[in-house]
């Protein structure tokens, strides 16, 4: 039977790891400008200002693009709590290092659909002023998670965001829309990159106890969703529009990130760890 290795151990033993990914992460992610994507000599005052409030024969975009976009920037103004979420398991050296950088990244991608929005009156500001202060008054608390889960729990909601975003782009509602989109799916990718990294890293310290803690990840996963202004749950409206839908998870976020760790050719794995294996397989069925 392999030695199970505690939290304190695993945030020990890996700070090597993440040292070295946040070097490469580092050195791989594009330093961008939101400001640089946003047509602000579209923009002009709303009445407060002795200009015009929003009136929807003013939109230009249809409704698909607008809705994801109000979606990714929805869960996006939740960021306090995710990085609460996050930062209070790793608050310490190197780890912590990358939950600033993580928070400063997904910062930026708020920013900047935010100004697209409301610089080209894309939707309604009232209404996602509104759903922004609902969605965050609600917040967002994580189940209690050892690190292992965590770092695979984050491995899929980036590759899941970026499978978003990509499809967002694919729209080809206008070139903007589709720079924004590819230029925010390039981010998510990257950092599903770190946290998958993390995960082969701990693979190959104790087997059993990661892919354990994947076999969970996957049965449980739900991306973050919403109830929308309009009422609709976001999950919903966008596996309708294409956009993300859960069903297609396993082909598209978890299947990439299972060939990634090898975890159907390993040969390292104990009992329990060929256990969790065969629940993987049976799950991606």
């Amino acid at each position: 039977m392999q030695t199970l290795l505690t939290d304190r151990e695993l945030l020990e033993s890996l700070a090597e790891a993440v040292e070295d990914n946040l070097r490469r992460h580092n050195e791989q992610v594009r330093d961008w400008q939101p400001h640089e994507y946003v047509p602000f000599s579209d923009g002009r005052n709303f009445a407060f200002l002795g200009g015009a409030d929003w009136d929807p024969q003013q939109v230009t975009l249809g409704e698909v693009a607008a809705v994801a976009l109000t979606v990714s920037v929805l869960i996006a103004d939740n960021l306090p709590s995710y990085h609460r979420e996050l930062g209070r398991r790793l608050r310490t050296g190197p780890w912590w290092r990358w939950v600033g950088r993580w928070t400063a990244e997904e910062n930026r991608h708020e920013i900047l659909i935010r100004n697209y929005l409301m610089v080209t009156r894309a939707v309604d500001p009232v209404e996602l002023e509104r759903a922004r202060m609902a969605h965050m008054t609600t917040g967002f608390t994580r189940p209690a998670i050892h690190l292992l889960d965590l770092l695979a729990q984050c491995a899929f909601e980036e590759a899941a965001s970026g499978v978003r975003h990509r499809n967002i782009a694919a729209l080809r509602e206008n070139p903007m829309v589709t720079e924004i989109a590819d230029r925010i799916a390039v981010d998510d990718e990257l950092q599903a990159e770190f946290f998958a990294n993390l995960v082969a890293a701990a693979l190959d310290l104790v087997p059993d106890q990661t892919v354990r803690a994947i076999a969970d990840r996957i049965a449980d996963f739900r991306v973050p969703e919403l109830t929308l202004p309009d009422g609709r749950n976001s999950t919903d409206v966008l596996a309708e529009a294409g956009i993300y839908e859960p069903d297609r998870a396993g082909e598209l976020v978890f299947a990439p990130l299972l060939e990634r760790w090898n975890i159907f050719s390993r040969t390292d794995f104990g009992a329990d760890g060929e256990a969790a294996r065969a629940e993987i397989e049976h799950l991606r069925r």
